[in-house]
Formats: C-alpha cells, sequence, structure tokens
C-alpha cells in the first residue's frame, strides 16, 4: 500500500455503517437471511435496497480519495462481525474503481479465503479481481494458473470466472484450457462455475462454445454442460 491511511476517516466510514445498520436491524430477517446463506455468521438483517442507501451516504459524506484510506476502510468493514458489514465491504472497493490498482490483489484475495462461500467470491471475483486482470494483464494473467491449482476450491472458482465480464475480450484459449482442467472436480460449485463462464462465452462465441460442449460432452458434468449452453438452446 503506498502513501498513509486516513485513519479518522476510515473509523468514520465504518461508525457511520454500524449505526444504520443496528438501526435498521431486524432479527426476523437476520434468522432468514442466515439459513438462506446457510451461515452462522450473523447478520443485522438489512438487505440489500437499505444496505445501498447506507452506501451511498458514506459516500457522500466520508469522501474517500486515496488507495490507502479506500483499502483501510475496505478492511476495516471486512473486519466486522456481521454478514452486512462485509457486504458493505465489498460495495465500497466497488464504489471507487478508479483507484483500484495491482496492489489490491492481495486484499480481495484474502476476502474470498476468508468468506468461503459464493455470495462474497461471486462478486469479488468478476468485479473486483477481473477488473484487475483487465487492467494490469502483465502482472496478473500469470497468477491465473496458480489459481486454478490453488487448494481452496473458492480460489480456484475465482480463476474460471474472473473473467465473466470480458465479453469479446475473454481469452478463449486459456478459459477452455481451464474448464478441461478443473471439469474432473465433483465440486459444485467449480461444476457451476464452469458451466456459468461458458454460458458467457457463448455470447460472443456461440459456435465455440457449442463445438467445445460436444466435444467434451461425456468428461462435462450434466450441470456444466447444462449451464453452458442455456443460451445455445434459445
Amino acid at each position: 500500500m503506498t502513501g498513509q491511511a486516513d485513519e479518522e476517516l476510515v473509523d468514520a466510514i465504518v461508525a457511520h455503517a454500524q449505526r444504520r445498520l443496528n438501526g435498521l436491524a431486524n432479527a426476523e430477517l437476520a434468522k432468514e437471511m442466515a439459513a438462506y446463506m446457510k451461515t452462522e455468521m450473523p447478520f443485522y438483517g438489512v438487505q440489500s435496497p437499505n444496505r445501498q442507501e447506507i452506501l451511498r451516504e458514506i459516500k457522500k459524506d466520508h469522501k474517500i480519495t486515496d488507495s490507502a484510506t479506500h483499502m483501510a476502510a475496505i478492511s476495516a468493514l471486512w473486519a466486522g462481525e456481521h454478514r452486512e458489514e462485509k457486504y458493505l465491504a465489498v460495495r465500497l472497493a466497488r464504489a471507487y474503481p478508479k483507484l483500484i490498482t495491482f496492489a489490491y490483489l492481495d486484499l480481495f484475495l484474502s476476502m474470498i479465503r476468508e468468506g468461503s462461500w459464493w455470495d462474497f467470491t461471486d462478486e469479488i471475483a468478476s468485479h473486483l479481481v477481473g477488473k484487475i486482470l483487465a487492467e494490469h494483464p502483465e502482472e496478473t494473467w500469470p497468477l491465473m494458473d496458480e489459481w486454478l491449482e490453488d487448494d481452496c476450491m473458492w480460489i480456484r472458482r475465482t480463476a474460471l470466472i474472473a473473467q465473466l465480464r470480458f465479453k469479446e475480450k475473454t481469452d478463449v484459449a486459456w478459459l477452455l484450457e481451464a474448464c478441461e482442467a478443473r471439469m474432473h472436480e465433483k465440486e459444485f460449485f467449480i461444476r457451476k462455475a464452469i458451466g456459468w463462464a461458458l454460458r458467457e462465452l457463448s455470447y460472443s462465441e456461440p459456435e465455440v462454445v457449442r463445438e467445445w460442449t460436444d466435444a467434451n460432452k461425456e468428461n462435462l458434468s450434466g450441470l456444466s454442460y447444462r449451464e453452458a449452453r442455456k443460451r445455445l438452446a434459445k
């Protein structure tokens, strides 16, 4: 991290978030949200529209102008006990895209490892790690093969879905090789990621996806195959 974070601003951001989340807390919703996410991590019971409003307030009242403070605020919110604080950490990261550099990558990957669930991984991978991959390819692409072999399943999933928003800029050859390398896995979230990545690719390369899934149908899981071909079927 370059420069020094404005710790007073970071503290003000966290205090604002926690004050508003406490004020909006709903015990019944908290139970429902935890059950849906299959987690023991506590919720305040504050749903997405209200969290977005809190984020807008934070951006308006506590302006961040440098990467050091931005990273520190993300980390401080992520360290919160409740899941909504972590959701706000991810959204705060996304709220300042011009500040994000390659230096953020370790933070985002650590959040994926610690979060270890789809609600964190998918947003961080596609919106944040993917952004770094697109804007800092020389530094980031060499790491993708390592992620694909990582012991943490969520990091492997990140490698598979990091290009979800790339469209015609997707490295097709790498993605197909990655899908082939992981298609033996029985893990649901890897099988789903393969299908998801291929389905997104089918918007720009439908024939590539059709031919590749036909050629690999016997080795692909049914889930991956169906997901990959959803758009093709239409």
